[in-house]
């Protein structure tokens, strides 16, 4: 698994974000919740959605935070679409 930074595309489509990250078996990392859309309406295929729900953190303690969920879910991330918020990484798995 791998990971990938989008950010030098401003305006790039989400759908051509997820096709670059499967394309290259990346997970996303994510604040924006509009990828729920393509995701759980549409039914397109991904490797792996992290939607980092953190408001009111500091950028450095959202990086912790960040960093830890994935130190210990690294394995489960590229099933499905994760929700990291507060209290905890809930998982939600791709339909086979």
């Amino acid at each position: 698994m791998s990971y990938s930074s989008l950010s030098s595309i401003p305006g790039i489509e989400d759908e051509a974000v997820l096709l670059r990250c499967r394309e290259s078996n990346s997970v996303l990392l994510t604040a924006d919740k509009d990828f729920g859309e393509p995701v759980f309406r549409q039914r397109l295929f991904h490797s792996g959605i992290v939607l980092i729900r953190l408001a009111g953190r500091k950028p450095e303690s959202k990086a912790e935070v960040v960093v830890t969920a994935f130190a210990q879910h690294a394995d489960n991330l590229s099933l499905g679409f994760a929700v990291l918020s507060q209290r905890a990484l809930r998982l939600r798995k791709r339909p086979l």
